[in-house]
């Protein structure tokens, strides 16, 4: 796998932990811990993502 197929699918990933976190943030009783988890994941995507980026 080429390091631009890589960042590719950790942008899917992040783009789907993005919407998965709205949805949850949205709904009566939601996880506040399933939610953090989910924000924390998102994060380590981001700078893997920028760490390979540059």
């Amino acid at each position: 796998m080429s390091v631009q197929s890589h960042v590719a699918e950790l942008r899917r990933k992040h783009q789907h932990l993005s919407e998965e976190v709205e949805r949850a943030q949205r709904a009566p009783g939601s996880d506040d811990l399933s939610i953090a988890a989910m924000k924390k994941e998102k994060l380590r995507l981001k700078e893997e993502i920028e760490r390979l980026s540059n």
